[in-house]
């Protein structure tokens, strides 16, 4: 994890059961006498979250609707310390200004960004229920109103046009993007991962997520060939555009697009637990 990460160390569950007790109930001493939760069972995952939220970002109320995507806290704010690291490096500063693009229910991104570096951020996605949950999320913690703008892509084929207003600048943008190119595809690596993590597969995830979450026609690769091409016409307001990039063989097609655009482009690897993945930037 980035050196700046709070969360490098085991999960202190008495601590998060004290500011958290609907946290409580599903924390447990695994065989090795180690306090836990059950990460198969979405109710915990969620009540894990609140807790993070609560005890290390002073984030009183936060929910999302059933069935939406439940972010894990620590490998979110990875991301947002990464792009830190990245504004440091490309000579941004001042008073930074960010896009979440697919900001969905959780507004993850935005209430970390904001609260962690005090970022002015704006959330966008195509799904109405998602801008409205993210929204409430944001109204809930009056420390975040101010800091946090959600707006809704009302033009699936578009990324950035009618999110950037002529004239709006953003020092960076940052994009967690749906992964997988079809329902199956989500289910069969769903049911893999749990088996080999030893939980009995079916087709629920533990973190949940809607469809424009997971799965687009295309899958991360061919989504994040068209933001490219799309994000050189915003090349003068963006400082630097970023996105995770879920599997390295999607990469090299990634950075050829980018080179064939004329941009340069900067990987970051990040490791949570057994789970790699990186972080591809890019400029014209």
């Amino acid at each position: 994890m980035h050196s700046n990460n709070i969360h490098t160390s085991p999960y202190d569950f008495e601590a998060l059961t004290l500011t958290h007790p609907e946290l409580l109930p599903f924390v447990f001493n695994n065989e090795h006498d180690t306090q836990t939760i059950d990460f198969a069972k979405p109710e915990a995952v969620l009540a894990l979250n609140k807790a993070l939220l609560k005890h290390f970002y002073g984030v009183v109320d936060w929910s999302i609707p059933e069935g939406y995507l439940c972010p894990p806290v620590p490998g979110r704010a990875d991301y947002i310390h990464h792009i830190a690291t990245i504004l440091e490096t490309e000579g941004l500063a001042g008073a930074i200004k960010g896009l979440d693009i697919g900001v969905g229910a959780n507004c993850i991104y935005p209430i970390l960004g904001a609260h962690i570096y005090d970022w002015k951020m704006v959330g966008s996605d195509i799904e109405e229920n998602a801008t409205i949950a993210a929204m409430a999320n944001v109204k809930s913690n009056p420390h975040l109103s101010n800091s946090i703008d959600i707006r809704l892509q009302k033009d699936k084929a578009n990324i950035f046009q009618g999110i950037i207003k002529a004239g709006e600048y953003f020092h960076f943008t940052i994009c967690n993007p749906p992964f997988y190119a079809s329902k199956e595809n989500a289910e069969r690596e769903t049911r893999q991962k749990q088996k080999n993590l030893s939980y009995t597969p079916d087709a629920k995830r533990n973190f949940g997520g809607q469809a424009n979450e997971l799965w687009c026609n295309g899958g991360e690769p061919l989504f994040l060939k068209r933001m490219i091409k799309q994000s050189l016409d915003y090349k003068k307001q963006v400082g630097v555009f970023t996105s995770l990039v879920s599997k390295s063989e999607h990469l090299p097609k990634i950075k050829k697009q980018i080179k064939k655009l004329g941009g340069e482009y900067h990987t970051v690897s990040m490791v949570h637990g057994n789970k790699k993945t990186r972080i591809i930037s890019w400029k014209f």
